[in-house]
């Protein structure tokens, strides 16, 4: 009998990299599962639409599933500076009356949502997108640009608000980007093992580095110092404070 292999979401940006070695190159999950790689959003819809069983996806999307499980204790989180979130812009916070949306990202822009409300109590335009749109953040108009797009645009700005350090000024507590995520209760067994694998992500650092040159950021710095990979329970928190403030606004 030939059993049906786990679809497994992965991130394809560089800060879920580390994790995402760690499942590939488990020999005894590779049997079992498949992995699908897609930029966030697009992975959201895909969990939400039963078309993979697990991801490690934005945890903005956790009130969207009907039976969402959290299903390993790493994740892609900041304490300080994540520096591939942020809000782009050529004029300070005061100045700025819209804000482009990245459609590659539901938790961000939500993030946005929450810290123009409730930190910078800003009234703006929200604009959602459909490509990409750096060159179109001029005047007051401003952008949030994630992942590894946004490490490169960061020579471009005179102003770049980081989200990962607003929100820690805002509430004292750290945020999970993205979480390993489930729609549906998974075979135990396949979460310990799944849970080890993602345990040897600092194995891999040199690894990545070595095989995708960055020339834009340095990835030692943003892999050590930027991201926070294993779960803390201040991590749960700021997690949970964040769904809270969701329900306090219109989502994406």
């Amino acid at each position: 009998m030939i059993l049906k292999k786990i679809k497994v979401g992965a991130v394809s940006y560089l800060n879920a990299s580390p994790l995402v070695y760690g499942v590939n190159g488990s020999e005894i999950l590779k049997d079992e599962m498949e992995i699908v790689e897609e930029y966030p959003s697009k992975l959201v819809q895909m969990l939400i639409d039963d078309q993979i069983d697990v991801g490690l996806v934005s945890t903005g999307c956790i009130p969207f599933l009907k039976t969402p499980h959290i299903v390993s204790d790493y994740v892609v989180a900041a304490t300080g500076d994540v520096a591939s979130v942020c809000l782009f812009g050529q004029v300070p916070m005061e100045e700025i009356d819209t804000v482009l949306l990245d459609y590659q990202s539901k938790t961000s822009v939500n993030l946005c949502k929450v810290l123009m409300k409730f930190y910078w109590k800003k009234d703006v335009k929200f604009v959602l997108t459909r490509e990409e749109f750096a060159d179109q953040i001029k005047g007051k108009t401003a952008g949030v640009i994630i992942g590894d797009r946004a490490l490169k645009q960061r020579p471009n700005f005179p102003y770049i608000y980081d989200f990962a350090r607003e929100w820690t000024a805002f509430t004292g507590k750290p945020f999970v980007f993205a979480a390993w995520i489930a729609n549906k209760e998974l075979p135990q067994d396949f979460m310990v093992r799944f849970n080890e694998a993602n345990s040897h992500w600092a194995q891999y650092i040199d690894q990545i580095i070595a095989e995708h040159p960055f020339p834009a950021y340095d990835l030692k710095h943003y892999f050590t110092y930027n991201i926070n990979y294993e779960a803390t329970p201040e991590m749960k928190e700021g997690l949970e404070l964040f769904l809270d403030y969701m329900k306090k606004i219109e989502t994406v």
